[in-house]
């Protein structure tokens, strides 16, 4: 089995709160990600996929594929957007970084599979401190 990742970034605002709570509760569960202002992050994206290597390729799957695939489903809905407010795949949930991961390997995961390889891993860099993987 063969592992292959392509690195990709976006910006993107949100705020984590719960519409029932107070801004206060809010406050005490997402501390200052929790502003009713809004913030924003620039978001390192990997997308690993494995797979086998063709024979006569050379290539699990060609990475130009996976690029346009990510820009796709993710890239153009996501960069420079509120994860709150525009991002259909997150409705109704806290944009937290686990649930971006998350929706963003619920989108990728087909398109992928339709390329010729296997979704492994969405690795998710919030900052240089806070990384989520999410492995499906």
């Amino acid at each position: 089995m063969v592992y292959i990742t392509r690195r990709e970034h976006f910006s993107a605002a949100h705020r984590l709160f719960l519409p029932e709570n107070t801004d206060e509760a809010n406050f005490e569960i997402f501390g200052k990600c929790s502003n009713p202002n809004w913030h924003g992050h620039n978001y390192i994206l990997y997308v690993t996929v494995k797979g086998e290597v063709d024979p006569i390729t050379g290539m699990i799957i060609h990475l130009r594929h996976v690029s346009k695939l990510i820009d796709e489903k993710i890239l153009k809905k996501v960069d420079h957007k509120n994860l709150n407010l525009e991002v259909e795949f997150l409705a109704g949930k806290v944009p937290t970084s686990e649930n971006v991961a998350i929706g963003i390997w619920n989108e990728l995961a087909d398109g992928i599979k339709k390329l010729g390889g296997m979704l492994h891993c969405v690795r998710l860099e919030q900052s240089e401190n806070n990384i989520i993987e999410y492995f499906g």
